[in-house]
């Protein structure tokens, strides 16, 4: 009877590994779109109090420079007065 010899796995070899690991992994897909397409959307969704919103409430996005500023000053200037 032939001895079968049994062998410690301690994981892919890292020059050898078929598949990335997790930190290598690609980041999200991005799409790229104008304001103007997106806008009536969520103005829509907003005033008819969608609820798959809060799904994206914490979502990052990215927007110029100059739209931050406006959108500051908006906020600003738009507080109730007293």
């Amino acid at each position: 009877m032939a001895l079968r010899k049994l062998r410690v796995y301690n994981g892919p070899d890292i020059e050898s590994a078929a598949t990335p690991f997790i930190h290598d992994a690609p980041a999200a897909p991005v799409v790229r779109t104008t304001l103007g397409e997106i806008l009536p959307l969520l103005a829509d969704a907003v005033a008819s109090n969608r609820t798959w919103l809060t799904d994206f409430e914490a979502d990052d996005i990215t927007v110029s420079a100059d739209l931050y500023d406006v959108l500051q000053a908006y906020r600003h200037f738009r507080r109730p007065s007293a």
